[in-house]
């Protein structure tokens, strides 16, 4: 049987539609999302998130941080008796290779147009 990989582990070629509807449906909720923020400025135990939710409860928090875990967005490592929690950028970096980088060309192309069209009537 084959042990399938994490979409962290995968190129953007070998990435399932699946894969990334983890990643997804852990980006849907807005709690998620805000411990991705905080842990954006570097690793904080699981005691550091939890205070920075103090409308949640620590369980809350930690099957919010378990979500995480499952979607690869968050690697979590011991440290004695503390658990550190560390973003993992390269699943968001799959979501852009799918479905932000194809548009890029799109949108710079009609915002030169826009431009040119612009400066062309501004010379009339």
């Amino acid at each position: 049987m084959a042990k399938k990989s994490r979409a962290g582990s995968k190129s953007q070629h070998d990435v399932t539609p699946e894969d990334l509807d983890v990643i997804w449906k852990a980006l849907a909720d807005t709690t998620r999302r805000d411990i991705l923020d905080y842990l954006r400025n570097g690793p904080r135990t699981t005691t550091e998130i939890v205070e920075q939710f103090p409308h949640l409860s620590r369980f809350g928090v930690m099957k919010h941080i378990d979500v995480l875990r499952g979607a690869n967005l968050v690697h979590t490592r011991s440290e004695g008796r503390k658990r550190m929690n560390s973003i993992n950028a390269v699943p968001l970096r799959l979501i852009y290779e799918r479905w932000v980088s194809k548009y890029e060309d799109l949108w710079a192309s009609m915002l030169t147009g826009l431009k040119d069209s612009v400066e062309e009537s501004d010379d009339i």
